[in-house]
């Protein structure tokens, strides 16, 4: 085939979507291998520590209603889960103000309004206090996971973003299974208001870092050539701030109700993941009534999801490249090729709640529910982790933290609400048949990236064809 003249070269660079002339010393991917590998690294721990807090105060929930008089099971949950619907709103901002202002502001700002609600949650002398500032906190904490994944394709190429994403998801998997254990032991000898301390130590740490290191990774691509004076004129009206903000605040809800494969991951996403804070939030009772565990003791249950989810990382680590490899040999060049380990995996949820809701129902030895337990963790694992480098490779750099943004709304919505129903299902159903329709109900979800890797590029071209570039 003949070399293609420099007229006929593509404007775009076709692993990254970035124009040809961010090539250049100043593109973040042309940044030191260790300054990259160092923003990754940034990104991820604030990440695990947002996500951690979605849970650490989970244990001592318990002395919170008691304090305050709590007496709904409904309430009890709420004041652990409305952190998650906090995510709900966040995202909604940061992805138009990260389109405006960069990656590097919007995560500074965030920083210093969760750092100053999580003060106001351990001060709290209310429970509308309460629930104010730890929604709050949820709305600034949301910014890593939104515009996260935006940061790592900004600096990592296409066909090494296996690791990094792995690295990155630890966050939003590891940090709910790991708060709980810390936050056990600190309720158990310190008291509630402790876990927040603790937390804004961790967060603390980790702000001032990114604040000393972080820079900016978001480069707009300069205009080609100089236009006409009547486009220019539109351009100037398209870049105004406060339209780029509408548009960038409607672009992750008109990605959700146009884009299909959006709206199909992101509800498989949301499922998984909303079942997982259901489990967060009632295995401390369960596990102290089925087998009289201490509040601390309960707390090491969750290690159960967090080993299922580690080995998931590192076996999507080290086969998510190579697999990426494997498809572009074989001339699979679609973005659907990063479903392809979910397509294996995914069966893997319901299997993991029909084993510990009966081993649990039945009180076989503790060892054999949380086992089931880290069968859930696994499969939600990858859920997860394919479908953010799905939505990154499929809607490009441009829209990839929009996509991401609609993903963390629907998981978050899930997260904040589901937990609410765990106590009045398993009082009504059991531990056994509760669970068991929590199963059923995952296998409804498991044809969806078989479907997206069959039919996925046709369902993005309509999606195009039918409303343009959203």
């Amino acid at each position: 085939m003949d070399k293609p003249t420099p007229n006929e070269q593509p404007p775009q660079d076709s692993e990254n979507g970035i124009p040809g002339q961010e090539k250049s010393e100043n593109s973040p991917l042309q940044w030191p291998k260790s300054k990259r590998v160092g923003h990754v690294i940034l990104v991820s721990v604030l990440t695990l520590v947002m996500n951690l807090s979605s849970t650490i105060f989970s244990p001592g929930a318990r002395f919170f209603a008691e304090e305050y008089e709590i007496t709904n099971p409904s309430l009890q949950s709420l004041v652990v889960s409305i952190y998650m619907l906090g995510l709900v709103c966040g995202p909604l901002a940061v992805a138009p103000l990260s389109e405006l202002y960069g990656r590097l502001i919007p995560y500074h700002v965030s920083n210093l309004i969760f750092f100053g609600f999580t003060i106001g949650c351990a001060k709290s002398t209310s429970t509308g206090m309460f629930l104010a500032f730890r929604f709050l906190a949820g709305c600034a904490g949301s910014a890593p996971l939104t515009i996260g994944g935006g940061t790592i394709a900004d600096v990592i190429p296409k066909e090494q973003r296996g690791v990094a994403m792995g690295m990155f998801s630890l966050g939003p998997t590891l940090g709910p299974s790991l708060g709980p254990i810390i936050g056990g032991f600190v309720a158990q000898y310190k008291g509630w208001r402790w876990t927040f301390w603790v937390l804004l130590i961790l967060h603390g740490s980790v702000s001032l870092a990114c604040l000393v290191f972080m820079r900016e990774t978001f480069t707009k691509a300069p205009q080609a050539g100089q236009e006409p004076a009547s486009e220019q004129k539109k351009i100037t009206t398209k870049s105004l701030p406060t339209h780029v903000f509408l548009r960038a605040l409607l672009t992750p809800i008109k990605l959700l109700i146009f884009h299909p494969a959006v709206l199909l991951t992101s509800l498989s996403v949301a499922y998984a993941f909303g079942l997982s804070f259901l489990l967060f939030t009632t295995f401390p009772t369960i596990f102290q009534q089925q087998y009289g565990f201490s509040l601390g003791i309960s707390g090491l249950c969750y290690l159960g999801m967090g080993s299922g989810m580690l080995i998931g990382v590192a076996i999507f680590s080290l086969t998510s490249d190579k697999l990426q490899e494997w498809h572009r040999r074989r001339n699979f060049h679609e973005p659907e090729n990063r479903l392809a380990l979910m397509t294996v995996f995914c069966p893997v949820i319901p299997v993991g709640y029909f084993w510990y809701g009966w081993s649990a129902d039945k009180g076989t030895h503790w060892i054999v529910p949380i086992i089931g337990t880290s069968l859930i963790g696994l499969g939600t694992l990858f859920t997860l982790m394919p479908v953010q480098l799905y939505l990154i490779d499929a809607c490009g750099p441009k829209k990839a933290a929009s996509a991401l943004a609609a993903n963390t709304i629907l998981r978050s919505i899930a997260a904040g609400l589901l937990p609410l129903a765990g106590t009045p299902l398993y009082d009504k159903l059991g531990l056994g048949w509760g669970n068991s329709l929590l199963g059923f109900l995952a296998i409804l979800f498991i044809p969806v990236p078989w479907l997206l890797y069959r039919y996925g590029r046709q369902l993005r071209e309509w999606s195009e064809s039918k409303h343009g570039d959203l």
